[in-house]
């Protein structure tokens, strides 16, 4: 599957797609199975697994706290390339691995590429690795069919920005703000300059995270972006109402733009 071609194909019947997020492992790789189902009915469109790290500098202390607890619980990378050899084959949507190099590093990293690339991974974030010092692995990504998805930020030049696109596949991914994420995502004119800026700089369909939590957030991105993303939100959902909640969530966000 063509990550790019996929989205541009989606985007013909939908004004905006929606990826959502999980922690490998938390609460339990038995209820990932269960969340991801629920996400499915619910009408998502991509699905980020993150393989947890004892130190994800990117996240937030919602992520970060299940970060720590699936590590705590004893999950290791091959669980969690053994869920997604699995999962991938039950649905007809697009998965990808979320994580820091320091797990790819310690695997090897042509054999994560490798292993990815049999558990029907189609795309790779890696928030931490720039292409300067990643070209190889990017490359072997590309060569593997994993799109390698490079990250924008409110603070990258244009000229950064196009050199960073230049690395990428797939989608961009556009940090909505400055910090971690979780934290609520005020959308003003500032946003709106530097989602315009984003488009100048790549031909890739642009997925916004960081902060995005609910219907108005989705309608607020339908004309700017291509891809809203939800993760913590969906997180606390599970922690204080059930993982049976999470469907009916995305369904509510999915009914905002029909």
């Amino acid at each position: 599957m063509d990550l790019e071609k996929y989205i541009r194909e989606k985007q013909a019947a939908r004004e905006i797609l929606i990826m959502t997020h999980i922690v490998l492992g938390y609460p339990s790789l038995a209820v990932n199975e269960d969340i991801i189902e629920e996400m499915a009915a619910g009408g998502v469109d991509l699905i980020e697994m993150q393989i947890p790290f004892s130190e994800p500098v990117a996240d937030g202390p919602v992520i970060v706290k299940a970060n720590q607890a699936a590590i705590a619980e004893g999950i290791r990378v091959n669980s969690c390339f053994e869920f997604a050899a699995r999962i991938t084959g039950q649905y007809n949507i697009p998965f990808l691995f979320m994580t820091y190099y320091n797990i790819v590093y310690k695997y090897g990293p042509e054999n994560f590429l490798k292993k990815a690339r049999e558990c029907g991974i189609q795309g790779l974030i890696i928030p931490d690795l720039p292409p300067e010092e990643g070209e190889d692995f990017l490359a072997g990504a590309r060569e593997q069919g994993i799109a390698p998805i490079m990250i924008f930020s409110p603070t990258s030049s244009l000229e950064r920005m196009e050199f960073l696109a230049g690395h990428g596949q797939g989608f961009i991914y556009c940090v909505a703000r400055r910090g971690v994420t979780g934290n609520q995502t005020s959308f003003d004119q500032e946003f709106a300059s530097y989602i315009r800026k984003c488009r100048r700089a790549t031909h890739l369909p642009l997925a916004v995270g960081f902060g995005i939590s609910s219907s108005e957030d989705i309608t607020y991105l339908k004309d700017k972006a291509d891809i809203g993303v939800i993760g913590t939100k969906t997180i606390k959902l599970v922690e204080g109402d059930g993982v049976r909640a999470v469907g009916p969530f995305i369904r509510s966000l999915r009914n905002t733009r029909n």
